[in-house]
């Protein structure tokens, strides 16, 4: 059967309540998903002569002339759903801008979907998580990948996406995000970067440049020398001529990521064994800011070793702060002017030897530097969010929950100063209000607040795993409370995504 109007061609249901954007009419059956109190249902209804969907698990009735059947959001039926609707399977997506939507408790998935839909022209990533953040959330590479199967498909998003399988630091983290289906493979060598070579003396410099991993890079010192000094290297107005010293700097500090990097994709080559897969690198997670000619370096070595990637996230000037907007380095006049001379001098050594996309980390809420990105790489970027949906659930609960809010707040002063370790953040407890003594109505507007904004952050781990049940309370209020939370999201997207936008609005 043909169905124009899907939800029309639905048989009565009793106690659910279909999602309307997620009924869709593929290969002569009606798929739907539906709201049960607060639980959610997939539904199929298929023509009475018609053999049953393959793969699915539940249960089924007659109705009319229909076979009308019901199963739950489990792991199987997320696979058995993604095969049945193939633009629910993750794909490469190339080199269109685009953007990743991290999803700390898998609840945001369908407020992504709306604000994507109100800016076109994005690629979306929505399944994207780091490893990191699955321990934390205690979760697995299957349950985020499911987890947003099910938000677009409540939402009815039919246009190409990804799913990143983000900062990965092993071959194990590989191995289990390949086997949960991810597409797009975001490599993480920080803890092979060696930040000190940049204010390294001579002799120090020269040591650890003949203690580098030679073989793994496939070439020798003095062929590396070569290669580099005494050429100047043009980027349309960018020039980059290398000394002795520039080469062994740039190969002491990234020398060895660049090995790892090579090991990983490798690896997940192998892994993958011909499915279609892009990667990401990432060396943003460092002390010091990526030169250009560090750029270069990277860029140009893991070409001769063999390596294709998509993006490539360098560590910019300035302060990349998780939750809060860009921090100039000191001395910026407030203009941005450092930070578009260091990004445009990045984005044309990016157009030359790729050409890929910039890749901005802990990109969320960094409202102020998007138009410039946009604008230098031409297109050419990916943005990369996670903490900011969290704290949209935290605004939702403070509107109609402030005593859970106060409570988590409050648990997250006293978690702040351990839990801050692994994250790059400078909010200060002293800055923070206490809770008790904010009215209400004030309440969401600390979400605004800069010191409170990191320190509810980089918190989420120790609240959501924390023995005062938050996790339980929080899930149940954001499912009860569902618009409200997708609301806050949708609002709080749109901003991110406006500016990148090929046609921007607004």
């Amino acid at each position: 059967m043909v169905v124009e109007r899907p939800i029309e061609a639905l048989p009565p249901l009793s106690g659910i309540t279909p999602y309307p954007r997620s009924v869709a009419e593929h290969d002569g059956r009606i798929f739907f998903y539906a709201r049960a109190d607060r639980t959610k249902l997939l539904g199929i209804v298929s023509p009475l002569s018609m053999a049953p969907a393959a793969g699915f698990s539940g249960e089924s009735s007659e109705v009319g002339d229909s076979i009308l059947w019901l199963g739950e959001p489990t792991p199987r039926n997320a696979s058995a759903l993604r095969q049945a609707l193939p633009w629910l399977q993750p794909h490469p997506l190339g080199l269109s801008t685009s953007a990743g939507c991290g999803d700390r408790l898998g609840l945001a998935t369908p407020g992504h979907v709306r604000a994507a839909r109100a800016v076109p022209g994005i690629a979306m990533i929505f399944a994207q998580q780091s490893i990191r953040e699955m321990s934390r959330t205690i979760r697995t590479p299957q349950q985020v990948m499911d987890d947003a199967a099910w938000g677009a498909f409540q939402e009815g998003w039919r246009e190409p996406v990804g799913a990143d399988a983000d900062h990965l630091k092993t071959t194990g983290d590989i191995d289990q995000c390949a086997a949960a289906g991810y597409t797009f493979f975001t490599f993480d060598p920080g803890e092979h970067v060696d930040s000190a070579a940049d204010g390294e003396g001579v002799a120090a410099l020269q040591r650890k440049f003949a203690a580098l991993p030679w073989d793994a890079l496939e070439t020798r010192p003095a062929d590396l020398m070569q290669a580099y000094v005494g050429t100047t290297f043009q980027f349309e107005t960018l020039s980059i001529a290398m000394d002795e010293i520039a080469v062994a700097s740039a190969a002491v500090k990234y020398g060895r990521a660049v090995a790892h990097t090579v090991a990983m994709y490798r690896h997940l080559d192998r892994v993958m064994a011909g499915r279609p897969f892009e990667v990401e690198v990432s060396v943003d997670e460092t002390e010091t800011p990526t030169t250009h000619a560090q750029h270069f370096y990277i860029a140009s070595e893991l070409k001769r070793l063999g390596v294709e990637w998509v993006s490539l996230a360098p560590r910019y000037i300035g302060r990349f702060e998780k939750g809060v907007d860009y921090i100039p380095p000191p001395g910026d006049c407030g203009d941005l002017s450092g930070f578009r001379a260091d990004f445009s001098g990045h984005a044309a050594i990016a157009r030359a030897l790729g050409p890929y996309k910039l890749s901005l980390h802990s990109g969320s809420d960094k409202f102020s530097i998007y138009p410039v990105a946009a604008e230098e790489a031409g297109g050419l970027v990916h943005l990369k969010t996670a903490g900011t949906s969290y704290l949209e659930a935290l605004r939702a609960t403070s509107g109609y929950d402030p005593n859970l809010f106060r409570e988590i707040l409050a648990f997250a002063i006293t978690r702040y100063e351990s839990d801050r370790a692994s994250y790059h953040v400078s909010a200060e407890l002293r800055n923070v209000p206490a809770p008790a003594g904010v009215a209400d109505a004030d309440l969401p507007g600390l979400l605004d607040q800069f010191d409170t904004r990191q320190v509810l952050h980089v918190t989420f781990g120790s609240v959501l795993n924390s023995e005062q049940g938050f996790k339980a309370r929080l899930y149940e209020g954001l499912e009860s409370h569902e618009e409200a939370h997708y609301r806050a999201l949708e609002s709080h997207f749109i901003r991110h995504l406006q500016p990148l936008a090929p046609d921007p609005v607004g």
